[in-house]
């Protein structure tokens, strides 16, 4: 992803998203929250983010949750009241995860609107005071509600609503397909009984509102479907959509032996598990971004300090358990002040992310490249010895050397190289940081040397 897919990504996500800095003050904002609360980013930004609580919620943010933030690296789906800008309260769910960089923690925290969980909160309370009949339409929403709490993937929620709705509707097999960014649906919970005789009907996948297909009533409009069902021994089958906003996230269709009907409380139970299976797949997505967003570099998309380190230690302890080889290419761009000067920081930021991507492009499949700071990569390379690293750092530099063009822009860098190297069988184990250091003093003698060349660690 390139920089205008994060701001994108960051400005424009279904869920409100801002920054705070240790102290609690909005940093960055994006304009989701703006637009649901009415306030302006000019008057956020500085604010304390308690003083956006009402009353109640603010004291418990300021007495236990700043706290809780501080000692567990976060928090994950605590129920808050915002207060908009014309007084009104936004009911959200709060996740928050730490950062922690060399100037300061920040704290990036996901704000999801609760509203409609509140509406399916109070429609359970509806249901328990009905009849009979509503109880266990009750008790599949909080059954579902209880395993959705547990899932962290798409493959989780969808094999969970998968399994509750088969038993639910008592149907003969359940199947959930996601739709991915191409428009093209995919299986990815239960059993689908008709993908071998039944191509895709996309009117039915993409339909906004729950129906029922019976065989004899297909025979016009989907023959290919009726036959299909016959085949299969299948009488009905029924639709559910999962939507966000309007936005399309998929369909579960449940396959039944016998023709089935389905009254005003069958629809709403399959509206109700639709609901609570589309908040649980936003809110993972949107969790699972988060947290690529606190462990990559927002300008090129690469591994940020915090996880090359992570990286390093597991790897260093990896090669010492395989009695592998370990290599670390420190690499930094060969007067980069110059272009930032020439060109300006706009143009500066292109080279780094065309860089960023020769850099992806230069080393293994299996290698980490990331970017610590500044005009600062850092390559990891598993299982690589010193002939390994060097071929490697002089396939990278030679990708560099290529022009760099960026609208009506032509610019030519290069790149300086350091190697440092861990081989179990001749060396004890060094500290990560050791062999960060050493990459990165013989990356400053190739500098010395005239630039644009590797040097390989003497230590």
């Amino acid at each position: 992803m390139n920089l205008g897919d994060y701001e994108r990504l960051y400005l424009h996500a279904p869920c409100g998203l801002l920054t705070t800095d240790a102290a609690g003050r909005v940093v960055s904002v994006n304009d989701t929250l703006l637009d649901w609360t009415g306030h302006r980013r000019p008057a956020l930004v500085g604010t304390d983010f308690a003083s956006l609580l009402d009353a109640p919620d603010r004291i418990l943010f300021e007495t236990h949750l700043t706290r809780a933030r501080h000692l567990e690296r976060g928090v994950a789906e605590v129920a808050l009241m915002v207060l908009r800008a014309d007084g009104s309260r936004l009911p959200v769910l709060l996740s928050s995860a730490i950062v922690h960089d060399e100037a300061s923690p920040l704290v990036h925290t996901a704000l999801f609107d609760a509203t409609d969980r509140m509406e399916y909160e109070d429609e359970l309370l509806r249901a328990r005071t009905s009849a009979e009949s509503s109880e266990e339409s009750v008790r599949v929403l909080q059954e579902i509600s209880s395993l959705f709490g547990e899932s962290v993937s798409d493959e989780d929620v969808a094999q969970t609503f998968a399994e509750v709705a088969r038993a639910a509707f008592d149907a003969e097999e359940t199947a959930v397909l996601l739709r991915g960014s191409d428009g093209l649906y995919e299986l990815v919970g239960g059993t689908n009984p008709l993908a071998d005789s039944v191509p895709p009907i996309q009117a039915l996948r993409d339909t906004a509102v729950e129906i029922v297909v019976h065989d004899v009533d297909a025979e016009t409009d989907y023959p290919v479907l009726a036959a299909g069902l016959r085949a299969a021994r299948l009488e009905s089958l029924s639709i559910t959509p999962l939507l966000s906003d309007s936005e399309r996230l998929g369909v579960l269709v449940c396959f039944y032996r016998r023709r089935r009907e389905f009254d005003d409380r069958a629809f709403e139970l399959q509206r109700a598990l639709g609901r609570q299976a589309s908040q649980t797949l936003v809110r993972v997505r949107l969790q699972r971004q988060l947290e690529h967003l606190a462990t990559h570099d927002p300008l090129t998309g690469l591994a940020n300090r915090q996880l090359l380190q992570q990286e390093l230690d597991d790897a260093l302890e990896d090669a010492r358990r395989a009695n592998e080889p370990l290599a670390v290419i420190f690499l930094d761009v060969d007067e980069f002040k110059s272009v930032n000067d020439g060109w300006g920081h706009a143009t500066g930021d292109g080279v780094l992310r065309s860089l960023a991507d020769r850099l992806r492009n230069g080393v293994r499949a299996d290698d980490m490249v990331g970017r610590i700071g500044g005009d600062e990569f850092v390559a990891i390379c598993r299982n690589a010895d010193l002939d390994a690293a060097v071929s490697i750092a002089d396939r990278v530099l030679e990708l560099t050397r290529a022009p760099v063009v960026i609208e009506d822009a032509t610019i030519r860098v290069s790149m300086s190289a350091g190697v440092s190297t861990f081989d179990p069988a001749q060396h004890p184990l060094p500290l990560a940081n050791d062999l960060l250091i050493r990459a990165d003093v013989a990356m400053y003698r190739s500098k010395d040397a005239g630039k644009d060349r590797v040097t390989l660690s003497t230590g």
